[in-house]
């Protein structure tokens, strides 16, 4: 066999081994194995793109393989840096900004297959149009999410006038910038399409609300798998076509599930999402009426004489790394014969599965981490439910308010529990900055303060 066959064979097998990842990706259970499998299959892939690069290369073996190594090792010092520095919270801006590496990586293979390969035919010059325009787009749209998930921009949407028209003309001259390409293989027009896309993919996820950003990041995550098999198309990579084919389409598997579980269209989030700067004043029409505070002590006591408690976590619980301390909440009253059990909402947190993340990095056990869909029934039944850190997941007014911003999300109805506590800061608003009239009830009560303090004083407590 020879070493392109070897290699291919070794595609075939990586492939397999990223589908069966995304496969163990799937429950929690089976994440870790489904994480292993697909480092095994890239690095499998690197091997062999290695060996055909040495084989093929017109450079001599040791500079092209001296080349490779530098760049490799850039690489891995970057990435177990960055690795084990982010923390938990960091991670959706991370995933965002490297989503941005690919558009870019996309964007230049383009113009090196372009510059390399003069008098190409008319197909190669569509994939190298098509996988430059995807990667732009991708590039700026994931350093745009960035900048929103770090909050170094706001994360309102922008409304400039006639937002949506300014959209379809910039997708209409890239259209006819394509067909002047094609005509004339001049790099005048790709130049002009690359400026085009880049203002486009920066417009496009400007103008989704923070209240959105899940679906961006899933979004995002489905176009630079796109823009890698482009470049795969563009370097004649099978593999590399077939592993962007994967991530382009689970992405935008899960942004359509994602949708779903906000009661909102995918296009309807492209078209400018909800969302304020977080964090805003408390607002929002008609919500009016007093909060009541209680301590640490108060829901310690809650706690001694519930038999059945829910806690909802959100993003605030991820701020104050409060899932250490839940956790030994957890373990605390199930050794008393109380039965715990959390309610997680699909969009619950930066990115799907935040919160999962969370606390299996905490130890929970997985069997009590239950989905909205599992655990709604439930909650009517419920002693105390423990609002850490959520906000607009936990809402009433998306189901009883038709003009709220968030009408007909589907959330979690903890307000249906006999007592529901809520671990909050102040009273502001979360990241779709809409009011929640979820405050004022009478069997809600205000837990102010860090989550990670005030559930360690609970611990202590009890």
């Amino acid at each position: 066999m020879t070493l392109t066959g070897f290699a291919q064979a070794v595609y075939v097998l990586a492939a397999v081994l990223f589908v069966l990842s995304l496969a163990g990706l799937s429950r929690q259970e089976s994440a870790r194995r489904g994480n292993l499998l697909g480092m095994v299959g890239m690095a499998l892939a690197l091997a062999a793109t290695v060996a055909l690069a040495l084989d093929t290369s017109q450079r001599p073996a040791a500079v092209t393989g001296a080349l490779i190594a530098v760049v490799l090792l850039i690489g891995l010092a970057v990435g177990v840096w960055r690795a084990r520095s982010v923390e938990m919270t960091q991670m959706p801006e991370l995933i965002a900004i490297l989503h941005s590496f690919v558009g870019a990586a996309a964007v230049l293979v383009g113009y090196g297959s372009y510059l390399t390969e003069p008098g190409a035919d008319t197909v190669h010059l569509v994939e190298v149009f098509l996988g430059v325009l995807i990667g732009a787009v991708t590039f700026t749209g994931s350093v745009v999410a960035y900048l929103k998930l770090s909050a170094r921009i706001s994360s309102a949407p922008l409304t400039l006038p006639a937002r949506n028209l300014l959209n379809l003309a910039m997708l209409v001259v890239s259209a006819l910038l394509m067909v002047w390409f094609l005509a004339s293989a001049s790099v005048v027009p790709l130049l002009l399409m690359t400026l085009v896309a880049l203002a486009l993919g920066w417009h496009l996820v400007a103008s989704i609300g923070g209240g959105d950003m899940p679906v961006v990041v899933s979004m995002l995550n489905s176009y630079s798998g796109w823009a890698a098999a482009a470049a795969g198309f563009m370097l004649g990579n099978d593999l590399l076509i077939v592993t962007g084919a994967l991530v382009g389409a689970s992405g935008a598997i899960l942004s359509y599930l994602m949708c779903r579980a906000m009661n909102r269209s995918f296009v309807s989030v492209i078209l400018g999402g909800f969302g304020a700067a977080e964090g805003t004043a408390a607002s929002g029409g008609d919500v009016t009426g007093e909060h009541r505070e209680v301590s640490a002590e108060d829901v310690a006591a809650m706690l001694r004489d519930a038999r059945s408690v829910v806690i909802t976590p959100g993003y605030g619980m991820a701020v104050a790394k409060a899932q250490y301390p839940v956790a030994q909440l957890v373990a605390r009253l199930r050794e008393g014969g109380t039965q715990v059990r959390f309610g997680v909402h699909p969009v619950a947190g930066r990115l799907p599965g935040h919160m999962n993340v969370l606390l299996a990095e905490a130890k929970v056990p997985y069997d009590i981490v239950l989905e909205m869909d599992e655990i709604n029934d439930d909650l009517a039944s419920t002693d105390v439910v423990l609002v850490i850190g959520a906000n607009d997941t936990v809402n009433p007014a998306a189901l009883e308010d038709p003009g709220s911003p968030i009408a007909g999300m589907p959330v979690l109805r903890v307000w249906e529990a006999r007592q529901v506590v809520v671990f909050k800061r102040s009273m502001a608003t979360g990241y779709a900055g809409v009011q929640n009239p979820l405050f004022f009830r009478e069997n809600t009560a205000m837990l102010f303060g860090d989550a990670r303090e005030q559930t360690e004083r609970i611990v202590a407590a009890l």
